[in-house]
């Protein structure tokens, strides 16, 4: 991404014109030689920006970095997580559609699943993870599109088999989507797996400190759209000046579509300022993925000592029943863990109010250790069955364990066990 740069008033142009920091194009216009220009522009978007509602340079900067992060042809960054997870599934769904979920997927997620995509005629069939092949496959439907998990699930903590999927997915000509917002790329690469499309909500570890809102997008151009049940990919688009996004794009179609049709009608993208805060969190992505690795591992085996403990969830702990797929799929198991505390919901409600350290917020994977209930707060509008379904209990507390020295954080859960 380079920048040219002038001295105002010598004319001198210098010869090191790459900026070391990443440049803010603080701009939604782009200026044109001509009108003819513009009319070539719009009937070819691809070949220059229009508006920064489509595309804007520093964000491309950052799509074309996480792309490359998660070794796909393409990235589209969203204003948060959810509009990524929306777009990644509209972008081949339409009324009368069906797709898959695993049913131990984020709380907000679950609810945009089973009553907004309802509202719009779109069906999700929700699978236990845990189900047989033979069981998974009786849940496609002629109109299904897509197979949807999460590599490792917010706040069930369990770890997607991304691989297993993915084979009855393609048998069943689908894509697999993959939400990888927890492990990142630094832990997981889940297209090297036979992942389709990567989505991440960044709000978490990719910016990693709490200061904007933000998603993506990420296309693997592996998927094969021309097998019948993607027309709107193969065929012309009349909204588009009749292009084939196929034909005319190849294995980018489909995220060159998401940008050209989706973010033209919803217009949700990201401000220059978004995606330069996200890269500086994008730049020590690997340090801190190892340290909040290594710190959580700790916290884990210090819970896992406590009587006051029902259970621990962490899939790095020997002896998790998702060690295994951990190993497999996972270089950390991420800085979340979820713990059961005996009392249940009182309990865990005093545990956490008597914390000091750790903060109680909606937030999770913050360079700062932080604590959340979600029985109470955010997956707090499921019913009884779909918070067993998504793996949560009443005493449970999602620890998402920060960037603190580790004998702190500990320090802090002793005092927050000390008045369960």
């Amino acid at each position: 991404m380079k920048f040219e740069t002038k001295c105002l008033h010598s004319g001198y142009t210098p010869k090191n014109t790459e900026p070391r920091v990443m440049p803010i194009v603080q701009s939604t216009t782009y200026v044109y030689d001509s009108t003819e220009e513009v009319a070539s522009v719009f009937d070819e978007p691809t070949k220059s920006l229009i508006y920064s509602r489509f595309a804007n340079p520093t964000v491309m900067a950052v799509e074309n970095k996480i792309a490359d992060l998660e070794g796909g042809v393409g990235a589209m960054c969203t204003t948060s997580g959810q509009a990524a997870t929306l777009l990644s599934i509209l972008n081949i769904c339409k009324a009368g559609d069906s797709f898959i979920s695993t049913a131990e997927i984020y709380g907000g997620t679950i609810n945009l699943f089973s009553y907004t995509f309802k509202k719009l005629g779109i069906e999700c069939i929700f699978i236990d993870k845990k189900s047989s092949d033979e069981e998974i496959m009786k849940a496609f439907k002629p109109n299904t599109k897509l197979v949807f998990g999460e590599t490792i699930a917010n706040p069930a903590l369990t770890v997607f088999d991304i691989e297993r999927f993915a084979k009855i997915a393609h048998a069943n000509k689908v894509p697999l989507i993959v939400d990888n917002t927890f492990a990142t790329p630094a832990l997981c690469r889940p297209i090297e797996f036979g992942a389709d499309i990567v989505i991440h909500s960044t709000s978490k570890y990719m910016d990693g400190h709490a200061v904007q809102n933000g998603g993506v997008i990420v296309d693997s151009g592996n998927f094969d759209w021309t097998s019948g049940k993607f027309p709107e990919l193969v065929e012309p688009d009349e909204s588009y000046h009749g292009i084939s996004y196929v034909e005319t794009y190849g294995k980018a179609a489909y995220i060159i579509k998401a940008r050209m049709q989706l973010m033209r009608d919803f217009g949700t993208y990201p401000a220059a300022h978004s995606a330069f805060l996200l890269n500086l969190g994008l730049e020590t992505l690997h340090v801190r993925m190892d340290r909040y690795c290594e710190n959580a591992i700790k916290v884990a085996e210090y819970f896992k000592k406590s009587d006051k403990i029902e259970s621990v969830k962490y899939p790095g702990l020997e002896g998790d029943e998702d060690y295994e797929l951990a190993q497999k799929y996972l270089k950390g198991a991420s800085g979340v863990i979820s713990i059961v505390i005996k009392g249940g919901r009182e309990a865990a409600m005093r545990f956490m109010n008597s914390l000091e350290l750790a903060s109680n917020e909606v937030h999770v994977a913050d360079i700062r250790t932080c604590v959340l209930h979600p029985a109470s707060e955010t997956h707090r509008q499921l019913t009884d069955e779909q918070l067993v379904a998504a793996g949560i209990e009443a005493g449970m507390v999602r620890f998402s364990v920060g960037l603190e020295n580790v004998d702190d954080i500990i320090a802090d859960i002793e005092k927050g066990l000390a008045a369960v």
